[in-house]
């Protein structure tokens, strides 16, 4: 198994809050992150392709491809947005690094999957929301 990584970034501004809780448990739980007036991130996405090289091209994807898929399905959508309000897939999603990452992953699979060689699946996203936080998310994996 070949595991193929794709690097984008974009920056975008989100507020943690969950509406359902009262303001004070969003300050008590979130901290700044709750900010009524939003917060920014310069963001790294890794998207990691699995699988076998195609016979006729030497490619697990053609990563000139991958990387229009990330522009269209993540980059355009997200670079320079308020998570919480200017981007549709994200419409009642807490934007936490953790959901983010799953999220993304689900907007990426199909594309990626189709545009890859044969048996090759989209394997993993890690986001980085700063130099030392991020989340990944790998539902192929095995414990």
């Amino acid at each position: 198994m070949i595991y193929i990584t794709r690097k984008a970034h974009f920056n975008a501004a989100h507020r943690l809050h969950n509406p359902s809780k009262t303001d004070q448990w969003n300050r008590e739980t979130y901290g700044k992150c709750s900010h009524p007036n939003w917060h920014g991130h310069n963001y790294i996405l890794e998207v990691v392709v699995a699988g076998e090289p195609d016979p006729e091209t030497g490619f697990v994807i053609d990563l000139g491809k991958l990387y229009k898929i990330v522009e269209q399905e993540i980059i355009k959508p997200c670079d320079h947005k308020n998570l919480n309000l200017d981007v549709p897939f994200l419409k009642d999603v807490i934007p936490t690094t953790e959901n983010l990452v799953k999220t993304f992953y689900y907007q990426l699979k199909n594309p990626v999957e189709k545009a890859a060689a044969k048996g090759s699946i989209l394997y993993s996203l890690r986001l980085f929301e700063t130099e030392r936080n991020f989340a990944e998310y790998c539902p192929n994996a095995r414990i």
